[in-house]
């Protein structure tokens, strides 16, 4: 243990990274899209991804009438929009229309998909639970919708295109998804 940096507790905040700027876009029973900025959720399997949202979102209430959603990823492009997104409450003004983002029908889900991201998830709801005063989703993964704009020769996503956003929780920032450092799967064959 000689020679190695000494260690400080911070107590109980956690510090995960990098943490996925995500985009949720849902309709309400009347049919009018909305959008929301979600801190907490990611990929939770090969074909599924989880949200943990408060209870008073109006998003949490579309996602319990239409159990359909949208997950867009934030990008550097369009990081304004995607923060706007998080900053005001769609139970308080149209956020699709005051952003003026152009919106279309999911041929999938009933979920509207918002043309300025550039990649899109199209999922329906497998699972809707209460916990630690949130609303936990798992959302099955239908289609993926993705600009050709970020996609290399073999037609996959493309991360130096597409310049996905994380946030620094920290510093309270938003991050670039930095270079490729390593091969996964291969690079621990060295021990």
């Amino acid at each position: 243990m000689e020679g190695m940096n000494m260690k400080k507790n911070l107590g109980n905040t956690p510090v995960v990274t990098p943490l996925p700027v995500l985009i949720v876009a849902t309709y309400d029973e009347k049919g009018t899209p909305n959008a929301m900025n979600v801190a907490w959720g990611g990929q939770c399997g090969y074909h599924h991804v989880a949200l943990n949202l408060s209870l008073n979102h109006k998003t949490t209430d579309n996602l319990k009438h239409t159990k359909a959603f949208t997950l867009s990823i934030a990008t550097v492009n369009t990081l304004t929009l995607s923060d706007y997104f998080g900053l005001v409450s769609g139970r308080k003004e149209n956020k699709i229309e005051k952003a003026g983002v152009h919106i279309s029908q999911s041929e999938f889900v009933n979920a509207p998909v918002i043309y300025e991201y550039p990649l899109t998830l199209e999922c329906k709801v497998v699972e809707m639970q209460e916990a630690l005063d949130e609303m936990h989703i798992v959302g099955e993964v239908m289609n993926v919708q993705a600009d050709e704009s970020i996609l290399n020769e073999q037609g996959k996503v493309d991360f130096n295109k597409l310049q996905p956003i994380s946030f620094d929780s920290v510093s309270r920032s938003y991050r670039v998804l930095g270079d490729i450092v390593g091969k996964a799967f291969k690079d621990g064959m060295k021990l």
